[in-house]
């Protein structure tokens, strides 16, 4: 799953949490024939208005089992499985050593042949952490604590975050940021719930943590009380840590604070130290997210024994670079990760894992590849007329709204007509020429990458800021609306059959991609989304009354999609979920509203026995078609913003009176909500 990071800590994205789907051989450089609508994707013998995903999706689900290698199996894990595939032709192609390489070629294809060189980290096994572990064994006193958590392991998230990002009140100012971190579980609430599972699954991290000491050389005994030692102190570090909930409401992630205010939060940090490290030693204020959390680290730094700071170090240095070390480490790392959190029966073949670590270090040089290969002038034509209709129908929605007054209307459209819209690459591609890359010494590519990247970021503070910026590579199938540049991404892997196809029947085509369209624009004017004004400011710009009138109406997605299980008697965290819900809702009416404009006064015909009208909404739920492990969706109940995919589909269309006329559906049947709801 990805790592969160403060310059995305406002970022609504859609789909999956984590897209870990590979193929296990590489795929042809001609796409398949998939079309958006697919009958044999269907099970006619369902009612679609009695479960609608179902009637979507039954052929799907049963005919696309989970790969063993996949925590997961989706419509999204597919189409990223078959880009990868894609990739890594590209890549083995790049890694044919001559001199008719580009510079970028040479960066991609040797950091691919390094991490596809097993022999050669077998052969190294440990030695990459040595001189890692030296330094954590050298501490003398606890005063170095910060100057060791500044370079040892960056974006490694230990202790805390520190990157870069805009100025939640002056979008146009890059300024510094320091947020929650130092956990080895994936979220707070796995160290404080008290329910059985919850107990059995952290005694579960403590054998894996204590594992991994192991591997270090330690004794079994010694390990045992060194995994105890590192619960206690993470587990300290997750009582300061604020909730995926609260943390959905951007007035309580900013806190901007001269330095000096931050050293008297947390005295026990050697916070000159730790910017004099990271190359900011005249940093004039920052953004502290959680004060709260920087607290009760400096309570721990105060409480506990160097010692205990050295085995916390210790493990975070080899949790972080398991996956560059040897087999002994990656498969012990992945018995814990993989398989207990997420149910996966087996780890990736080496490629899948190699081509996915060029494109999370490497990706934008990579995807210049991959767009030049995959993404047409017409398919990105065809978007780009989809995004003007979809913006034209939420103008048309918003001047028509019966519940916002004129003046709240006015600051909308305003934001509306705003919003940037970037789709397939960047415009400009990013510079990796500081990045060196040597062929033979995986840990060191990645480490330098790493570096590479935490530098890039710091380097932005105080910079003007780059709005042709993009934080998904171009072969990602996802996409995603940020509120402080006021724009909406559409990277060219998630405009691939079967999502789209520039060939295909249009309805489906505007269920689909026009619904994810729509889905990152009403993220603009969602319960986060829409505390920022035109310019990605945090700021108030509606009416008291209009506030009242947008809460009363998600409230009712909220309760609607809490009632939902995902698993056992676990439900939805309407909270949690509330934005990706009114976006998803607002997406598919914005989708149809725009689809029935573009053919307006044309005959069209029923295809395949379905009116126009049912394609529309078919192609919509198919675009959630998935299988997911019991684990995955505990997992996922916890730390993913995004509802389940069955819910996904039915939750949205059991508010539509437009489905339920397509369909045929009654008052009391389930795709009938007795209160519908409707925000935009």
């Amino acid at each position: 799953m990805p790592l969160k990071s403060l310059r995305n800590a406002f970022i609504a994205i859609v789909s999956v949490v984590g897209v870990f789907g590979l193929q296990s051989r590489a795929q042809s450089s001609t796409p398949k024939s998939q079309p958006v609508l697919d009958v044999t994707s269907m099970d006619r013998s369902i009612d679609p208005c009695t479960d609608f995903y179902a009637y979507s999706c039954g052929g799907w689900i049963k005919n696309n089992p989970i790969p063993a290698d996949q925590s997961s199996w989706s419509i999204f894990d597919k189409m990223q499985d078959e880009n990868y595939g894609k990739l890594r032709e590209i890549l083995e192609d790049a890694a044919k050593p001559g001199p008719q390489r580009s510079p970028n070629q040479q960066k991609i294809g040797d950091y691919y042949a390094s991490c596809m060189d097993e022999k050669a980290v077998e052969t190294a096994d440990i030695k990459p952490l040595e001189p890692g572990l030296e330094r954590i064994r050298a501490l003398k006193s606890k005063k170095e604590i910060a100057g060791l958590s500044a370079d040892i392991i960056p974006r490694a998230d230990v202790l805390f975050e520190f990157s870069s990002g805009q100025d939640a009140k002056n979008s146009s100012e890059i300024i510094a940021g320091a947020d929650q971190g130092g956990l080895g579980l994936p979220d707070r609430d796995y160290y404080l719930k008290d329910d059985e599972k919850s107990k059995a699954l952290r005694e579960k991290y403590v054998a894996h943590v204590q594992k991994m000491f192991e591997l270090l050389g330690d004794p079994p005994q010694n390990a045992a009380a060194e995994a105890r030692t590192v619960l206690a102190i993470e587990t300290e570090l997750a009582r300061g840590s604020m909730t995926r909930v609260d943390r959905r409401d951007p007035n309580k992630l900013y806190h901007k604070m001269e330095v000096r205010e931050l050293k008297r939060l947390s005295p026990q940090f050697g916070w000159d130290a730790y910017f004099a490290k990271v190359g900011l030693p005249s940093l004039p204020s920052l953004n502290v997210a959680t004060p709260d959390f920087f607290k009760s680290m400096s309570a721990q730094i105060r409480q506990r024994k160097l010692a205990e700071w050295q085995t916390y170090f210790r493990w975070h240095l080899v949790h972080a670079n398991a996956r560059y070390l040897s087999t002994r480490f990656v498969d012990a790392d992945f018995d814990f990760y993989g398989r207990t959190l997420s149910g996966q029966p087996e780890n990736q073949p080496r490629w899948k894992r190699c081509t996915q670590s060029v494109d999370d270090f490497l990706g934008e040089a990579l995807g210049q590849v991959y767009v030049e290969k995959y993404f047409s002038a017409e398919a990105k034509r065809q978007v780009q007329t989809m995004l003007q209709q979809i913006e034209t129908a939420m103008g048309n929605d918003i001047t028509g709204l019966p519940w916002m007054s004129a003046e709240t209307k006015t600051r909308a459209l305003q934001k509306l007509h705003t919003v940037a819209s970037k789709i397939g690459y960047p415009d400009k591609w990013r510079d990796y020429s500081n990045l060196d890359v040597v062929r033979g010494d995986w840990m060191a590519d990645s480490v330098r990458s790493r570096h590479f990247e935490f530098e890039r970021q710091l380097a932005k503070i105080g910079k003007p800021l780059d709005r042709n910026e993009w934080q998904m590579t171009p072969p990602t199938v996802n996409a995603y609306y940020d509120p402080q540049m006021n724009d909406i991404n559409f990277p060219a892997g998630i405009l691939q059959p079967p999502l789209f196809d520039a060939a295909s029947d249009a309805a489906p085509n505007y269920g689909d991609t026009a619904a994810t369209i729509g889905h990152e624009l009403t993220h603009g004017f969602d319960d986060e989304g829409r505390q920022f004004d035109a310019q990605g400011n945090l700021r108030d710009w509606w009416t008291p009354d209009d506030a009242k009138q947008f809460v009363e109406r998600a409230s009712c997605i909220s309760d609607q999609y809490s009632n939902y299980v995902i698993v056992d008697d676990i439900k939805i965290n309407g909270k949690l979920t509330l934005g990706e819900d009114v976006a998803d809702l607002g997406g598919l009416i914005l989708a149809y509203m725009a689809w029935k404009e573009d053919t307006k006064g044309q005959a069209l015909e029923s295809l395949e026995g379905f009116t126009p009208e049912q394609r529309f909404f078919i192609g919509y739920g198919q675009s959630w078609c998935a299988n997911q492990r019991d684990e995955e969706k505990r997992l996922r109940a916890t730390v993913d913003p995004h509802s389940p995919d069955k819910y996904r589909a039915n939750g949205v269309v059991s508010n539509l009176p437009e489905f339920q006329e397509a369909f045929h559906c009654k008052a009391g049947q389930p795709m009938v909500n007795a209160k519908r709801c409707r925000v935009w």
